[in-house]
Formats: C-alpha cells, sequence, structure tokens
C-alpha cells in the first residue's frame, strides 16, 4: 500500500541530488516551508560551504598548488559526502511532510529508505513533543555517522584525500572554516580543527545550532541573506568585491600580493571564483552502502543542550586563511618559475 509513496519519495530525492547547487537549493526551498526542520536550514548553509569548497579547487589559489589528479580526488570525496548526507536526510524531510498531509506519523516507513533506526525513534518523538532543538542535532549525529564509514574511513579516500591532504585540510584550506553570510557581507561561523574526529564533528554541528539559532535578530538576517542570494558555487556570492566568477587580468601574469585584512589592493584584480557548473560536470554516484551505524546507545549524550554562548566571530580567522593561501600560491608559482 506504501509503496508507490517510498517509490515517490526516492524519485523526488534523486531528482533534487544531480549537484551540489541542486541540493543547496533543495534545503532551502524545504526550511521555508517547513521552518521547525531546523536542519534543512543549517544543512543548507554548511552545503554552501561544501560548494565553495569544491569549486576553490578549479579556482584561483588551488590550480597552483594541488595537481588536476589531485584535485579530481578531492573534488570526489566533497562530491560523495554532499550526495550521500542528501539521499539520507531528503527522505525523512519527504516523509515528514507526507505525515503532515495526512496527519499521522509515518516513520516506520524509513527503514525501507534504509534509514537508521535512531532516527525513526526521533522523528516519532519529534511527533509527540516537538522538540525542535533535540531533532535539529539527532540529525546531526545521524549524518556524521553515516558519513564515517562511507566516506572518512573509507580506504580509497583515507589514501588519495586525507592522509595525502591533512596539512591543506586543517593549515591551508578554508575548507574548515563553516562561515554564515549576512547583512553587508559580514560572516559569521566556526571553524573546525579535527575532520576526521567524528566527535569533533558532531560537536562542531551543535556550536553551529548555537550560532544560528540562538539569536532570532541573526538567524532572520542569515534567512534574508540566504533567500537573496541563490547559491551558485561561487564565493563571489557572498564577496563580490574580493571574488569574482570570471577571471580578470592576463593569463600567466605573475601578480604582487592583493590582499591585506580582506580587503584588495587599490588596482589589483579580484580573485577567480568559478560557479560550479563551470568547475565539475555533474556526477553519477554509486548506490549508498547499506547497514545501519547506530550501535552504541551512547551517542544519546550529544542531545543535551550545553547552553554553552558560542562566539561566531570568524571573519579574521578567515583572513588569515585567504593571505595563507595567496601567499602559498605565490611562492609555489615563483618556485616553479625557477624550475
Amino acid at each position: 500500500m506504501e509503496r508507490p509513496l517510498i517509490e515517490k519519495i526516492k524519485e523526488q530525492t534523486e531528482e533534487h541530488n544531480l549537484n551540489n547547487v541542486t541540493r543547496t537549493k533543495a534545503y532551502l526551498d524545504f526550511n521555508l516551508r517547513y521552518p521547525e526542520i531546523k536542519w534543512a536550514f543549517l544543512g543548507h548553509m554548511v552545503s554552501r560551504n561544501g560548494g565553495w569548497n569544491m569549486t576553490d579547487l578549479q579556482g584561483e589559489f588551488l590550480t597552483r598548488l594541488l595537481s588536476p589528479k589531485e584535485r579530481n580526488s578531492f573534488f570526489h570525496f566533497l562530491e560523495r559526502g554532499n550526495w550521500l548526507i542528501f539521499q539520507d536526510v531528503y527522505p525523512q524531510f519527504l516523509l515528514y511532510e507526507e505525515s503532515l498531509k495526512r496527519n499521522q506519523p509515518l516513520f516506520h516507513l524509513l527503514s525501507y529508505l534504509n534509514i537508521s533506526t535512531f532516527m525513526e525513534t526521533i522523528w516519532n518523538h519529534f511527533w509527540r513533543n516537538q522538540d525542535t532543538y533535540i531533532l535539529c542535532i539527532a540529525l546531526v549525529i545521524n549524518e556524521q555517522s553515516y558519513l564515517e564509514k562511507r566516506v572518512i574511513q573509507h580506504p580509497v579516500y583515507q589514501k588519495e584525500v586525507l592522509n595525502k591532504f591533512e596539512f591543506f585540510l586543517q593549515d591551508l584550506l578554508s575548507f574548515n572554516n563553516i562561515l554564515f553570510p549576512y547583512a553587508n557581507g559580514k560572516l559569521a561561523g566556526q571553524t573546525l580543527h579535527q575532520f576526521e574526529s567524528l566527535h569533533e564533528r558532531i560537536m562542531l554541528g551543535k556550536r553551529l545550532y548555537s550560532v544560528l539559532f540562538d539569536n532570532k535578530d541573526f538567524l532572520r538576517q542569515v534567512v534574508d541573506w540566504a533567500k537573496s542570494h541563490p547559491h551558485s558555487g561561487s564565493r563571489k556570492d557572498y564577496w563580490p568585491h574580493i571574488f569574482n566568477n570570471v577571471k580578470e587580468g592576463l593569463p600567466g601574469f605573475t601578480y604582487p600580493i592583493r590582499l591585506k585584512s580582506c580587503q584588495l589592493r587599490k588596482g589589483a584584480r579580484r580573485f577567480y571564483s568559478p560557479r560550479l557548473e563551470h568547475a565539475w560536470k555533474n556526477v553519477s554516484q554509486p548506490e549508498a552502502e547499506k547497514g545501519d551505524w547506530f550501535k552504541d546507545y551512547r551517542v544519546v549524550e550529544y542531545l543535551v543542550d550545553d547552553h554553552e554562548q558560542i562566539d561566531g566571530e570568524i571573519k579574521n580567522e578567515y583572513c588569515k586563511t585567504l593571505e595563507r593561501l595567496e601567499v602559498a600560491a605565490l611562492a609555489k608559482k615563483t618556485f616553479n618559475f625557477f624550475e
């Protein structure tokens, strides 16, 4: 009897799971319909950052610092994670939507969509209690745990990305800065220092929740920004005074240091940050690996609200990251010139 519904959910999920831009838009559209599903907006903002990381690989700096093969491996790592999360979480959202239409919970169907039993319990709890915090943090736990074996611990990604690029991931890339742009080019966010640690990724999710949702006025400004700046994958979306999605100036022209304190020097051209559609083609993904991650009941301890006040200041740290990237790219170019 419910088979047509399950097939419809799978089709709708696949339709929106084409690339980072379509996923990111689907999260926002869903949150605007159902603001009580806070993870949909948190997921939207984090997915924007995922898209920026993808296009960075074809942008101004990393094309100088990494080989085409390395950049390709890095992209497939990011894309697989982004794709996996969407195909796990979006069916949950669509089942919630259908439950509202029928005025009855349908979460017993989650198992037919290969969703963890952990989330079936959580969704039923949410249906009865409307605890938006517990639902959001449970989804953070679920998605990060879901990725753990399928991406983070996957031997191919361990070898080709995580072991190889540890220095880039931790020290150089803006990969570890999660940015929330809002009014007039302002930024808030958090930094992740140990990407390979499941615990650290879950704790980052809790801190991001606090930054985004603890202050209603700030949340309104971020939502307004997101609605008025459709995600393209280019960092021009939030800082058009620094980035452009077309290349400016002469190709191969050696440049002096252009950036100082997050401002371009007078007359300096902007940094190239392409749109996703111009950076990468859509990827056909193999089916998600089966299996339920939920084996240890102690993960429920993460659901406790720590009531920690989080300062979302990130601009200075992000500016330093950009400056380090520019210097590294310039040094590499100069070094290659003398080889």
